[in-house]
Order: C-alpha cells, then structure tokens, then sequence
C-alpha cells in the first residue's frame, strides 16, 4: 500500500474518532474564569455564506449552530467575542488568487444575520482584515496586548484550510515564539471548507478543492501543531 493511501486511511479514522469537548472543560483549563477565553469568529459573512462568487452552502449551513454556540457561550459567562471579517478594497492583491469578495461596504462583507441578530451582537470586536490572516493586521495583536488575561481561544467559522488555519497559527506560533501557556481549541463541527470538484474547477479555469479532504488535512496540521481540535464544544 502507498504510503500516502496508509495516512489518508489513518486520517479519515483519526477524525472518525475526534473527542468531544465542553465550554466548562474550556473554562476550567483556562483557571476557571472566562474572563480568560476569547472566541474568535472568522469570516462567517454573507460573501462566504449566501452571497457572491465565493459563497458556499457549506459555509452557509454553519450560520444556526454558530449561534446557538456564541449564545451557549455567553451564557457561560464568556465577554470576549471576537470577529475576524474580510473588508477587501476594491482592488486588493488577493483578488490576483481569488475572485473578488467581500469588498469594503458591501453587503458581501456583512455579518450573517443570524449571528448580526444575537441580542449581545453590540458587544462584537470587529477586526477587519485584507488577507487570509487576521493577525497581519496590528489592531488584532494590540487587542491581545490589552488582554493579558486571555489564555485561551476558540475558533470557529470558514474556511478550515484557509483564514482559520492563518488565525489558529498566528496564535499558536505567537504563544511559542514568547513561551506563553496560550490553548487554542477548533471544534470540527462549527468550521468548514469550500468544495470545488476537479471538473468543475476544470471549467473554471481554477484550482480544484476537496473540501472534505482539506478540512480533514488542516485540522490535522493545526492539531500536530499543539492546536486542540475537538468535534463540538457542547
């Protein structure tokens, strides 16, 4: 058997057998204040969810259980919740890799209503952001250096192999670089990936996309890397 056919069976088990996670679990690792845990929200706007050239229904079926969570977090006593959104100019470098998306002012580049509607919705931190990560952008590393106290983050929004794997590494290669006790935890089931079949990328004229092989490969890079991916945080 191939090598790589041996380690694709063996991640397709390895996600299989994800451990199920609990916010109290997250809280008392964190000291048991959640004063000490952040969630951070990336890209879940309506340029990913519903709307535009880069919109996924995969992306888009994360939009109820994100709210239920962010409610169940703030119900745990959670204040920080954190958004890392697109907010592109109109004639941003990236647009050289994908289409354009989420220009600045657009609707595309609005947060979906269902998180827009949570009653605790004005106490959103918004970073926007003109690349894949939002830790290129110094108002982010500055809102960390105003909280020392956040010792842990969850994550949760789109996409697994994109914005989300940037943030959780950003985090992670800045707590070892500075030897800071920092935990970051990814539940699989509120991330995803786009999908984009070979022949339809094909048609395009773009990169194909296996979303459900690239959202199992980076949550195993992000887990090899000390990131604690869970399947849900209940």
């Amino acid at each position: 058997m191939p090598n790589h056919v041996a380690f694709l069976n063996w991640l397709t088990e390895w996600y299989a057998d994800l451990p199920t996670g609990s916010l109290a679990k997250v809280v008392e690792q964190a000291g048991d204040d959640p004063h000490h845990v952040a969630v951070l929200v990336v890209d879940l706007l309506v340029g990913f969810c519903s709307e535009g050239a880069l919109a996924s229904p995969r992306i888009g079926r994360l939009a109820a259980p994100a709210a239920r969570f962010l409610t169940q977090a703030q119900a745990a006593g959670i204040p920080h919740f954190l958004f890392a959104s697109d907010a592109h100019p109109a004639d941003a470098v990236e647009f050289r890799s994908f289409p354009p998306h989420c220009i600045r002012g657009s609707a595309e580049a609005e947060l979906i209503p269902a998180l827009a509607a949570l009653p605790f919705a004005g106490a959103f931190t918004h970073f926007p952001k003109n690349s894949l990560n939002v830790g290129a952008e110094p108002p982010f590393d500055e809102w960390r250096r105003r909280h020392p106290e956040v010792n842990s983050w969850i994550l949760i929004g789109d996409c697994t192999d994109l914005c989300v794997y940037h943030a959780a590494m950003h985090l992670r290669l800045q707590a070892n670089a500075t030897n800071q006790e920092t935990t970051i935890w990814v539940p699989a089931d509120l991330v995803d990936t786009y999908d984009l079949p070979v022949e339809a990328a094909r048609s395009l004229g773009a990169f194909p996309h296996d979303g459900d092989l690239l959202h199992q490969l980076f949550l195993y890079h992000m887990a090899l890397n000390g990131v604690r991916v869970v399947r849900s945080l209940e």
